[in-house]
């Protein structure tokens, strides 16, 4: 989460920062809308009203600088539906400065009539005046520089057209309301600078948690699964050609005895990462990882124009890594890979821990497999082989008895180096 700026700071990353007053402004921009529309209708009435009291002459004088302000807030109110509005905040300057000249003016015409009737001029201008600061102190929060400019500015204005004025007994107390009036606007400009700030702050660090929370979730299960999920229903599906990877990594059992845990937990990690990568780079779907088994799918939720040759381009390119996981562990390391394919089914089961899974025999079948694979190799099933365009590595066939599945026919393939223990049996599993 980004740290709390100061009252005059930005945030450190201008991303940040830009993204802060694009929302920011976006929010506002209701407010401005409503308040340029209120000054209209004020504005407005002012037409209407002045001919019953003012004399001709003033009344077409304030009728100039209140067309000005009409015009103005309308073209204010206009460029808020410009799609870079937000991106432009000067853009609130020089229109609320506008705005405050024409209306300066226009109290100025009124200042003149209402001293001829011996009223409290003064209170009356310092009052508009300060309607248009709260306005502005809002518009600008989060940006009290460009409001004290702007203050400083409309104070100017202010007093160039009162100082005539300086015997007049009112005319301390018009002070007096203007700059108590001016300090409140600021301290409001503050306050609601600083509290949008932190609630940005506060609503960019749940977004970014948000994010990082439905990373997780895609990555533990496919997208299609996690929409049904979230609403209610049964994640149940059915894939009729897909091609299932077992990796096994051989002497496991061994290394448990020669190496560290944290060494072990180093040489798991560096082989995971690395299959990772690969099935980025294959199109292949990791579904899980079992001690130093690794589980893969080709055609599964990862579409894949041929799984089987997705399966086998995979798995040569897991193996091709054997060599950095040797420098890892130190020790000779080998893998073993099955891979069958054909029809399997895919779910996600339970409401704790979910992941989504698959089964059938096809699964079985290349967990079967994978123990009759060579050291460094690979050992396919006669569908996978059919399937196969890229096979001219496979030698001849074997017929082989795989344990709960019966006798088929197995081809194999040696990857990268000479096995170092010696090619291993193919056993009847």
């Amino acid at each position: 989460m980004q740290q709390q700026p100061g009252v005059f700071s930005r945030f450190a990353d201008e991303g940040t920062e830009a993204r802060y007053n694009v929302t920011a402004r976006t929010l506002r921009l209701p407010f401005v809308r409503l308040y340029c529309s209120i000054f209209m209708v004020s504005a407005l009435a002012y037409l209407v009203v002045n001919p019953n009291f003012v004399s001709q002459a003033e009344n077409a004088r304030l009728a100039v600088y209140l067309g000005l302000s009409l015009l103005v807030a309308g073209g204010y109110i206009c460029m808020t539906f410009w799609d870079q509005y937000v991106r432009h905040p000067v853009i609130d300057f020089v229109a609320l400065l506008l705005l405050s000249l024409a209306v300066g003016r226009a109290n100025s015409v009124l200042f003149d009539y209402l001293e001829h009737a011996d009223s409290m001029v003064h209170a009356v201008t310092v009052i508009n005046r300060l309607i248009l600061t709260a306005f502005a102190a809002v518009t600008l929060a989060g940006r009290p520089k460009m409001f004290i400019a702007w203050l400083g500015a409309d104070m100017l204005g202010w007093l160039g057209a009162v100082l005539g004025d300086v015997g007049d007994p009112a005319f301390p107390f018009a002070v007096l309301s203007y700059f108590s009036g001016a300090v409140i606007m600021f301290a409001i400009n503050l306050a609601v600078g600083r509290t949008s700030r932190s609630a940005f702050v506060l609503a960019d660090g749940l977004d970014a948690e948000r994010r990082r929370n439905e990373e997780l979730v895609h990555n533990m299960l496919p997208m299609a699964a996690v929409q049904r999920i979230r609403d209610g229903r049964v994640v149940a599906d059915s894939y009729a050609d897909a091609s299932v990877i077992f990796i096994d990594m051989v002497g496991f059992s061994a290394l448990t005895k020669r190496i560290s845990p944290g060494h072990l937990v180093e040489l798991l990690n560096s082989f995971f990462n690395h299959a990772d990568r690969c099935a980025a780079e294959w199109a292949v779907e990791k579904v899980k990882t079992v001690g130093d088994s690794y589980l893969a799918i080709a055609g599964g939720n990862v579409e894949s124009q041929n799984s089987a040759d997705a399966a086998i381009s995979f798995a040569r390119a897991v193996i091709e890594g054997v060599a950095e996981l040797r420098k890892v562990a130190g020790v000779d390391v080998g893998l073993r890979v099955g891979i069958h394919s054909g029809p399997v089914v895919g779910g996600v089961i339970g409401a704790t821990r979910m992941a989504y899974d698959y089964w059938g025999d096809t699964v079985n079948v290349a967990a079967r497999l994978q123990n009759t694979a060579p050291m460094n190799g690979i050992a396919i099933s006669e569908s996978t082989w059919l399937r196969a365009r890229e096979r001219g590595d496979f030698g001849t066939p074997e017929a082989m008895m795989l344990k709960g599945i019966g006798e088929i026919m197995v081809y194999h393939a040696s990857v990268g180096e000479e096995d170092t223990f010696g090619r291993v049996a193919k056993l009847a599993v």
